[in-house]
């Protein structure tokens, strides 16, 4: 598809640019700024996606339009747009507008900022909106350091963060403010982008003659993972580092585009939110009994370079609490798979954690373990203390005896089956119930039948 000096159809009813001469670049598309940085969206009507929180009628559009914003934070990964929409705000808004970085800024910064803001609010009743972007990189001291202003009303913040603002920005400042999350942009979402980046002769590429096939730009869209910064950028240099042909055209084909965007980088940070989200999702269809997922989230953190021992440990944890006694050798599988790891690491490492992993996924799962004890030590905070029945205390000590420790105390192995009614505790608790799945119904039979015969004897002490 050869794609001319033309706007895109997302820009159609805006005057057209007066389009430079074929082969000369304009003086913005010139411009040392990369490609995507040019393309920022100057309005509302330019920005893509986000259809959940900008389309028509939602809080945010309606907001943004009418010029009432409020504090607030907008929260999602790289090349979503964030910086974008903060400026698109700025633009929109009658408030003087002040920009931070938490990466450059600091405390004078600040406080030169917010002086301003105050003695401008005073004198002139125009308020003042500060973007902060990556927020998150201020500390909690430097945070403070805004939220007077922010509950009086001399600023109104947007903070731009890639970084769960629940977690990293201070309570305070995230109760005062709306929380929008950003989502990755759709392939449809980037392939628009990309088209547009070809098209638009003004700050774009539509000076050049391009042609792009399909399957090309579906690889940048799909490679990108949602982030237009990627996508847009990967798109110049395609263009940029491909020779016209004879004729002129720069022929851009799915050689080219995997040529031009690096290996695909996994949005993933080891104390962020893709690091607790992931591995939720891998716990998750572990439990749920899902292999295939089981091993696509596991493969993402592969790929993102997670610990191995990290993933071993938590494969231990959801052997005991989500398989237990329904398949025990679940937890010894697991076990030795975390060892293997720790021995060997990766890449190898991805062999006997991904066994283990399957099975886990595939065996018959039971959480009565993780309820049983989570159920006797909810009675041990709240309940009385039940101290140790008389029989059962220690009586191998000289003179235990004259205090009736140990007395009456059965020895099971004496018994048929290896078994005698005996109390163990001291008063009536229940706590383990055990499930019918796998190895664990005929443990459920053996305690059943045991319960069924369980009594204390008299002689034996009794808490009343």
């Amino acid at each position: 598809m050869l794609h001319r000096m033309a706007q895109d159809d997302l820009f159609a009813g805006e005057t057209p640019a007066v389009q430079p001469e074929a082969g000369r670049p304009s003086e913005v598309a010139s411009s040392p700024a990369p490609l995507a940085a040019r393309l920022r969206p100057r309005t509302l009507a330019e920005y893509t996606g986000q259809s959940h929180i900008l389309g028509p009628g939602k809080l945010l559009r309606r907001a943004i339009e009418a010029d009432r914003i409020q504090s607030l934070i907008l929260y999602g990964p790289p090349g979503t747009g964030k910086t974008s929409l903060a400026q698109i705000i700025a633009t929109q808004s009658r408030s003087r507008f002040e920009r931070l970085s938490g990466v450059e800024s600091n405390v004078a910064d600040m406080r030169r900022i917010l002086s301003g803001a105050s003695h401008r609010l005073q004198n002139t009743g125009q308020p003042t909106l500060l973007f902060v972007d990556e927020i998150h990189r201020f500390s909690k001291s430097q945070q403070d350091v805004l939220l007077p202003d922010v509950e009086s009303g001399v600023i109104k913040l947007v903070g731009a963060t890639t970084h769960n603002p629940f977690f990293f920005v201070n309570s305070p400042l995230v109760s005062r403010s709306q929380i929008f999350e950003l989502r990755p942009l759709t392939e449809e979402d980037l392939l628009q982008l990309l088209h547009h980046g070809l098209s638009d002769a003004e700050r774009g590429l539509g000076y050049l003659r391009i042609e792009a096939t399909p399957d090309a730009l579906q690889h940048l869209a799909r490679i990108s993972d949602g982030d237009a910064r990627k996508a847009l950028n990967s798109l110049e240099i395609a263009t940029l580092t491909t020779p016209p042909g004879p004729d002129g055209v720069i022929r851009i084909d799915l050689g080219v585009a995997e040529e031009s965007i690096q290996k695909k980088a996994i949005v993933y940070d080891g104390d962020g939110d893709a690091h607790y989200d992931t591995i939720s999702a891998f716990i998750k269809s572990m439990r749920g009994s899902d292999p295939d997922a089981t091993l696509y989230w596991l493969a993402k953190m592969i790929h993102a370079g997670e610990d191995p021992r990290f993933i071993a440990r938590r494969i231990m944890i959801h052997a005991a609490e989500d398989v237990g006694l329904a398949d025990p050798m679940a937890l010894v599988l697991a076990t030795s798979a975390c060892q293997a790891a720790e021995v060997i690491g990766w890449p190898e490492a991805r062999i006997p954690i991904a066994e283990a992993a399957l099975y886990i996924a595939t065996a018959h799962k039971s959480n009565t373990v993780i309820t049983a004890i989570d159920a006797a030590l909810e009675d041990v905070r709240n309940g009385r203390t039940l101290p140790v029945p008389q029989h059962l205390r220690d009586g191998h000590y000289p003179g235990s005896k004259r205090l009736g420790h140990g007395v009456g105390y059965q020895y099971a192995h004496d018994f048929p089956g290896h078994h005698v009614a005996q109390d163990h505790l001291g008063a009536p608790r229940r706590f383990y119930e055990p499930s019918e799945q796998g190895v664990e119904k005929k443990i459920k039979e053996r305690v059943m039948r045991w319960r069924e015969v369980q009594s204390p004897s008299p002689s034996q002490s009794q808490i009343p």
